[in-house]
């Protein structure tokens, strides 16, 4: 099985069963404590890929940080990408990240999907 990396926010609840349904399959699991270790816009352009969306679907616009940047839905691209490597608290949680796939764990059996 490939090793999963699992960009966490231990304070999560949805992120911490997503990790847990990723161990209870036996999954190897590197986690990242993105909040602490905020990815650079190249690693989150190479995840938007494996997942096929745009950088709005991978972030949490209800985060009061999104409004107070001012950005919204139809901000540029590069604009909230900047924002998530500024602000890593704006990207959702979690995402498993494998070899040919990456899902956003919402709900947290979607992470199932990388195995």
């Amino acid at each position: 099985m490939a090793v999963i990396t699992y960009w966490h926010n231990p304070r999560c609840s949805k992120s911490r069963a997503g990790l847990a349904l990723l161990e209870e399959h036996g999954a190897e699991v590197v986690v990242r404590r993105y909040l602490e270790d905020a990815p650079a816009v190249a690693e989150l352009r190479a995840v938007l890929v494996l997942l096929g969306c745009a950088p709005i679907e991978m972030m949490r616009p209800c985060e009061p940080q999104f409004k107070a940047l001012g950005l919204g839905r139809e901000s540029a691209a590069e604009d909230l990408l900047a924002a998530m490597v500024a602000h890593p608290i704006l990207i959702e949680r979690p995402i498993a990240i494998g070899a040919a796939r990456a899902v956003i764990g919402r709900p947290p059996e979607a992470v199932l999907g990388v195995l």
